[in-house]
């Protein structure tokens, strides 16, 4: 079911909440406005009775979970800024560091760099809320594992897998885990495992990408089944990515990486279809309306040889676009400017050398038995 929203009272962005006055953000919101903050730009809201009913005794618990498999993306952008949302609603907000998931996906980590991946991810998840200006200081993290390697959990997920067919299990991560012809038993277990996360982290709520919907409605229907509640799901668009598919952490061509160069980052935008006039097929047009316009709400036009414009309604940008008022070139160029503003610092955060050495223990550029030295070694033991 797909609430309909009242956005009036909560038109700010991030950066507008910021420059309110503080007596202005402590105000005391009603459930209603809670709720309406809460769903605001979501696609879609399934048992909104359930969160309303919630919100009317108390403070909702929500949670969002990130597989720790490649690095980070622009897309992470868009529950970054809904976190913030529902911190602002007073939610109590959990963040799952899921290193457990990440390696059940056909290996897209492997066991050894399980460890450094979740370290990495913190790091950058932590980064990209502090460049928006969203506060941290009543945010948890979580690692999956620290509770799914125990033995209540393991029992529970025994009694799901005995409640659920294989048909099922892969209907329902079909979207969300690699499909191969001969898939690994893991991607099946993928999908339990996340019905179970909702109880183990006690959320009356599960955020993500409209791509978690089938995970989430067989979480509705299998977790009465072994005696625990029905949650809400919420859920934000899906961001194309530079192929014009999914944005994906796990496939480098798909993505602007949160650490690229201000010169990758514009190489990268080049590259991207944009024809003259079409708003249909356009990823420029949905980077603008779900990243930017929900992060700044507004965009600025860079126009070759003329003056900058500033839009204030992302309605008006793209039929501007689709008039053929604005020249593609002009549309990347902005794109390239506004994208690299909000990676600065995040790029600074990783510049220390502690951070370099992050990076490098959890995505390791150097593979073992290929330098010199260890050839050189090698003979010598000869």
């Amino acid at each position: 079911m797909t609430e309909e929203v009242n956005y009036s009272k909560f038109g700010q962005t991030v950066s507008e909440l910021e420059a309110q006055p503080k007596s202005s953000q402590k105000k005391e919101m009603t459930p209603e406005e809670r709720y309406d903050l809460i769903a605001r730009s979501l696609e879609e809201v399934t048992k909104p009775e359930l969160l309303k009913e919630i919100l009317s005794k108390r403070h909702p618990k929500i949670y969002w979970g990130t597989a720790t498999t490649g690095k980070p993306h622009l897309a992470y952008f868009v529950p970054m800024s809904k976190i913030s949302d529902f911190l602002r609603a007073g939610c109590e907000v959990t963040i799952l560091l899921a290193d457990l998931h990440a390696t059940m996906d056909c290996q897209k980590t492997p066991w050894d760099l399980l460890k450094q991946r979740v370290r990495y991810y913190k790091e950058g998840v932590t980064a990209m809320l502090l460049s928006i200006g969203v506060p941290i200081e009543k945010l948890r993290f979580v690692i999956g594992s620290t509770y799914q390697l125990k033995s209540d959990f393991t029992l529970d997920a025994m009694k799901l897998f005995a409640q659920c067919s294989v048909h099922d299990a892969q209907k329902a991560g079909a979207e969300v885990v690699k499909q191969t012809a001969s898939p690994p038993l893991s991607n099946l277990i993928y999908p339990l495992y996340q019905w179970l996360d909702e109880e183990y982290l006690d959320c009356d709520a599960q955020f993500g990408g409209t791509d978690q919907r089938k995970i989430f409605m067989s979480a509705e229907k299998y977790l009465p089944k072994i005696g625990y509640r029905t949650r809400s799901h919420l859920m934000n668009k899906m961001v194309p990515g530079l192929t014009g598919g999914k944005m994906s952490a796990s496939d480098e061509s798909s993505k602007i990486d949160l650490l690229d160069t201000a010169k990758q980052v514009k190489k990268k935008i080049n590259k991207v279809f944009c024809e003259e006039g079409n708003v249909e097929v356009n990823p420029l047009m949905k980077w603008i309306e779900n990243v930017i316009f929900l992060i700044r709400g507004e965009f600025v036009l860079e126009v070759r040889d003329s003056d900058s414009v500033t839009y204030k309604d992302f309605s008006q940008l793209e039929q501007d676009f689709a008039d053929k008022k604005i020249h593609p070139a002009d549309l990347k160029q902005s794109m390239v400017s506004v994208l690299n503003e909000l990676l600065e610092p995040i790029r600074k955060r990783f510049a220390t050398p502690e951070m370099q050495a992050v990076i490098e223990a959890a995505y390791p550029t150097k593979k073992p038995g290929k330098d010199k030295k260890g050839k050189k070694d090698k003979k010598k033991k000869k």
